[in-house]
This record gives structure tokens, sequence and C-alpha cells, in this order.
């Protein structure tokens, strides 16, 4: 990808003993103020966000086989400024801006001297992020982050202990274990912080705890130790405030900002896209799926569990059509080299599932042989995550997929942290707690603020299983509120269960990809309203929670002096159908407000496009 990229050194600096011990830097629309400094010989942090603080005197610090916490001293600098503009592959906006104020401190131990420590702080408009650097070619390993962020009394944190669980408001006090990143938190009469990592692709994971000697702190908890040579840079902290929680979304670039720019030289192969799953395991059953696709304007299907063996047993040999008995005890009833076929056929790409058993031990094997097959990508399943040895494996297998030009879908615990930007066949992953688990609503608008804030999640949206607890409306508008560039919809049902409901439109029209994304209103676990442009075209998303909601959505965004069409999905209890979801028509421009009377659990999905 060519950038254009814009850079100005206005300042270098490197001193020796009496250097000033306090540095501030600034974000280039000076809201955001960090400063570094050393007292009592140990190093410390606090950050300000329009003018109010928002990260209180916080120690940095980290234990790489000796403790850079004490006896510590800032002994240079070096600010740069960067101003660059990259179009990623696909996203949530077609452009993205890089634009930030940077600092690399140099840190010595008093008495090592020779011993040098770099701390490197990017201040975004967006943001503040920070990383420990280990010059030289030691060896390192690296067992605790002394990294903390204190934060003003009264603050309360949006708590989940995995990344497949429940949130709970929490305050900062008695928390039952370490909590996911990202961590959303609520100051008292203030902004809200998220906490979370940027680049974790060769380390480990990190959670958050409460400091057990300072009151109002959370503190890094390692997964476990890191073993390196360097030179060497850890994985971003990050900081970012805002107003309303909405802006979270609307800037989570900065954490593909903060990861190198793609690696993939031509990555034209790569498409986002909706998918359906095929779960019989049979070529009539696959070949149904196929046509529902081509039907309703989906992408792929993916072959699941079950197609080459039972997924959990290492003995499954993902190089055979061997079918797990417990899922399909015909042996034969799969041919699935004439089901890709046939979907090729049809233009339609597919997927397929392996457990992290098998990728572990026949990664190599099965990549160029699933090619081979007309193959287009593999869902990666129960993968393991945390340690240093499972996080650089997992990034080097999806880098390894994209040499035979495979997509890859990660499931389970894995959350992502700007990796797509390096190598965009990572298309999404899960990392949630989705509709295979059927939530509420009230969790469904907790997640646009916390795990979207983070990138893409692979929810797998329902409609005709009447074990969701939402209704219709709102699992449409979860097509457009939650980003996926791979999009699962029907994710329990099966082609035979639709009526061809009118409103199934949405979903065929509705794409995975956009050019600009606006969080238009929302609140943490009420309600939310998303608008997504592709091209000239606008798709809104509006949930509720557990509650009845009335909400007046502004068009604001619209192209002033032209006329659209809107045509508005929603519950209606009075419509002649299964799915009780009616449609309306009516002409809007920029100055239109919309009322949404939302049903509890509900929803309403727009489509709205220019008017000829």
């Amino acid at each position: 990808m060519k950038q254009l990229i814009f850079i100005i050194i206005f300042f270098i600096s490197y001193a020796r003993v009496g250097y000033a011990q306090s540095y501030t830097l600034e974000s280039p629309d000076g809201n955001y103020q960090v400063e570094v400094y050393t007292a009592n010989d140990t190093l410390w942090y606090s950050i300000t966000y329009q003018n109010t603080p928002i990260i209180l005197k916080s120690q940095l610090g980290v234990h790489a086989a000796e403790s850079w916490s004490t006896e510590l001293e800032i002994i240079g600098k070096q600010e740069s400024a960067i101003d660059t503009w990259w179009k990623p592959v696909y996203g949530e906006r077609s452009t993205v801006r890089d634009h930030y104020r940077f600092c690399e401190i140099t840190i010595r131990k008093k008495q090592q001297p020779d011993g040098l420590l770099k701390l490197e702080f990017r201040a975004y408009n967006e943001g503040i992020a920070f990383r420990y650097v280990f010059p030289g070619g030691r060896y390192l390993q690296i067992t605790e982050e002394f990294t903390e962020f204190q934060m003003p009394t009264n603050t309360h944190a949006y708590f989940t202990t995995r990344a497949q669980s429940m949130y709970e408001k929490l305050p900062l006090k008695d928390w039952p274990g370490e909590s996911e990143r990202p961590l959303i938190l609520a100051l008292d009469n203030g902004p809200y912080v998220l906490l979370t990592e940027a680049a974790v692709t060769d380390y480990v994971r990190s959670k958050f705890s409460l400091s057990d000697h300072q009151s109002n702190t959370i503190a890094t908890s390692m997964y476990g130790p890191v073993d390196q040579i360097a030179p060497f840079k850890t994985p971003w902290r990050v900081v970012m405030a805002a107003e309303q929680p909405g802006e979270f979304i609307e800037h989570n670039d900065l954490l593909l900002n903060l990861n190198p720019s793609n690696e993939i030289d031509d990555p034209s192969w790569i498409k986002p896209g909706k998918a359906m799953r095929e779960v019989t395991l049979t070529t009539e059953g696959a070949k149904s799926v196929v046509d529902f696709a081509v039907k309703r304007n989906m992408q792929y299907i993916m072959f699941d569990a079950g197609w080459y063996g039972p997924e959990g047993s290492k003995a499954s040999d993902a190089t055979t059509v061997t079918l797990d008995p417990a899922r399909n005890p015909d042996p034969d009833a799969l041919d699935l080299k004439a089901a890709i076929a046939y979907a090729k056929q049809h233009h339609i790409r597919v997927i397929l599932y392996v457990n992290q058993r098998a990728l572990f031990q026949q990664l190599d094997e099965i990549l160029p042989l699933y090619k081979s097959w007309g193959v287009d990508g593999i869902k990666f399943g129960f993968v393991m995550v945390g340690s240093h040895y499972w996080t650089a494996w997992v990034h080097n297998a999806v880098r390894k997929c994209a040499e035979y030009g495979l997509v890859v879908d990660i499931h389970d615990e894995y959350r992502p942290t700007g990796f797509s930007r390096t190598y965009p066949n990572l298309l999404t992953q899960e990392g949630i707690y989705g509709n295979e688990e059927m939530p509420d609503a009230t969790h469904n608008t907790t997640l646009p603020f916390t795990r979207y804030s983070q990138g893409a999640a692979d929810y797998t949206i329902c409609y005709y299983s009447n074990r969701i607890k939402t209704t219709r409306a709102h699992q449409l508008a979860l097509s457009v509120i939650y980003y996926s560039p791979l999009q699962f919809l029907y994710w329990y049902d099966k082609p035979s269960d639709s009526q061809n409901e009118p409103e199934l439109e949405f979903f065929d029209q509705v794409p995975t990809v956009w050019d600009d994304t606006k969080v238009l209103q929302g609140e943490i676990g009420k309600y939310i309203t998303v608008a997504r442009r592709s091209n000239e075209q606008w798709f809104l998303g509006t949930i509720s929670n557990n509650d009845f909601r009335e909400l007046r959505i502004p068009l604001d965004f619209l192209e002033k002096g032209k006329e659209y069409t809107a045509k508005i999905y929603k519950d209606d209890l009075d419509v002649q159908t299964r799915t009780k979801v009616g449609i309306k028509e009516i002409t809007v421009n920029h100055s239109t407000i919309l009322e949404a009377n939302l049903l509890a659990s509900g929803g309403q999905a727009i489509w709205i496009f220019p008017n000829e």
C-alpha cells in the first residue's frame, strides 16, 4: 500500500547526568497531555484529557531479568510528529489518519550505567499509547510489568473475567478475579476511559487486576513469562477517553495505527462477505446452503465441526473427509469435493472449520491441500490463548494462511489487537459472548462500547431460532451495529426455516465493510444507534436493552440538498408474519429526524439510498 507520509522532527536532545527528570507530551489537538517523570528514583506518569485528570500518578516499569522499577533516571529524550493517511484493504472506514506526536525517553539504572531501557510514547487525538523498548542484544525473560493506572475516586468499571462472558458494572474494589481487556471505566462526573493493549503478536495476553498496595488503582497482569532477545519492543498499552462512549467505536482505528502496515503485497484475493454454515454434513445439505446463499446475496458457506472426525480428538485427521458419527452416522453422506465444486459453480466461497488440535499437528500439510481442493478460508476452533507460545503460534498460523491465499476466522477466547492491519486475511474473530450462548438485549447494548471498540467480532447473528432473547428486528439491526468483515447470518437456522419474509431484504442488502461509520447516540447497556456508509448508501441499526424505549434519530449526516428513500424495518406486532417485522418506506433528507419506538429487547434497521 502506498502511503503519503509527512514527518516533522521538531526537537531532538540527549543529555547526561543532571537532565530534568520530567517530560510532557501533548496530542496534536491539545486534548491529551501525558507527563512522564521520576520521583524517588521511580518512573511515573499521569494523563489529563480536556484538562481533567484521567490517570493519576501511576507507576511505570518492567521486570526483564532485572527490575526496572527503582534507582532509575531519565537521561535523554527524542521527539517527533507524524501525520499520514493510509487506505485499509477493508474496514469501518475507507481511509485512516495516523496522526500523533511521539517521544522516546531513555532511562538507565543508577547502579548500572551501561544498561538502558527506552519508553516510547505516542499522543494521538484519539488517545495515549506507550511501550517498553529493550535495545542491545541481551537475552530477556520478562516476568512482570509494573504498569499501573490510578483512577479518580468513585470510578466504576465494566468488568468481565473472560472474553466470552457477561459484563457487570463494579467499583474498583473486591473484583471477583482479573478483568479482560478492553476495560471501560466510568469516571464520577467525568469522561469515560478505555484501557487496552495493541500489537500483541509475540508476547503474552495481559488482563487487569486491582493493585494490592494502592486504592483506586488498576495493575497490569501478565499471563506468564516472555522469553525474547533484544532488541525488542513490548505491546502498546493504550489509554483512551471520551465524553460519549460511542466515540471509542469511532476512534478504534487507533489500534490499527499501532500495528505495522499491510505485509501482503497483493491483497486483492481477500474478500469480505456474509456467510452461512452447513451443519448437516451432507452433500445435499451443502447444496441447499449454497442455493440459499445465492438467493440471499451471501458470499460464503462454512462446513462446521465434524467433517474430518471428532474435533476434540488428536487422532482426527484433517486431511481426510471422515465424518464424526456423533454428527452424522452415515460415513458417505458428504462428498466434500463435490460440494466445494458446486459452491464454486455458483460463485460461493468455502470455509472449513478446523480445531486447533489438528491445526497444530497438520498446519503445513493442510494449507496446500485445502488450496488444491478450492477452499478459500479456515475457521480456527478452540484456540489456546494467553501464553507467549500460543500467542506467537496463532499469529504465525495466520501468516502461513496468507501464503496460500486463505482467509481466517479465529474462534473462542482470542481477541483482536490490530493484527488485521498487518495481515488482513484475518477477517474476524470471536472473543465475544455472542449468539452461540443467546445473551439478552442488555448484554447486546453493552458489547458495542466494550468488545467492539477493539475491532471485528464474530457474534453469529441468528434469525429464526426460537432461542433468541430479542426481537427479529433487533437481530437485523445487529448486522450494522456489530462490525465483522466476515459476518455470519442465520447461525442456528437452516434454509428450510425461511419463508421468504420480506424483511430479509435488509440482510440481502447490508454490506460487511464500510466507507464511514458514525455512532449517532447510545448509552452503555441501554441503547445505541450506528450509521454506516457504503458508497452513497447508508445503513442504520438501533437496538434497545430489555426496556421499551423512544428515541429520536437525526439524519443530519446525509448530504445537504439531496433526497433519499429510507426503508425502515421495525418490530410490528400487527404484521401477519411469524417474525413480526414491518417495513415502512419514506422520503428523507439532511433535516429529517426519525422517531423510533422500540419494544423491550427490540430494534430497528434502516436502509437509506439516494433518489434518482
